[in-house]
């Protein structure tokens, strides 16, 4: 396994309408680091979001879409994405307050 420090873990978080409706629940969507760790995803929130604690985190394996042009056909690039749920006394994050 690669050596992944924490600002490598977070690629970028994930604006959807299921996301937006999950934030209520204090819950934040990420995509992640391919090869990254729950522990690993849990300790980049905390470091990258001063005041955050994590209760718990579940990734999932994304699959690259069949994608077509003409007859050629291939796949995208797959990803991994990670839910944070954070403890009820943390602090919001701050990426998805002015969406």
């Amino acid at each position: 396994m690669a050596n992944i420090q924490y600002y490598d873990v977070i690629l970028k978080p994930v604006v959807s309408e299921k996301s937006m409706n999950a934030m209520g629940e204090k819950k934040y969507t990420f995509l992640v680091h391919p090869e990254a760790n729950k522990s690993q995803v849990k300790e980049a929130v905390e470091k990258m979001f001063p005041g955050t604690k994590v209760e718990k985190v579940n990734t999932m394996n994304i699959d690259g879409k069949k994608k077509r042009r003409g007859m050629v056909v291939g796949k995208t690039a797959k990803t991994k994405k990670a839910i944070v749920k954070l403890t009820e006394d943390s602090k919001e994050i701050e990426v998805f307050s002015g969406l």
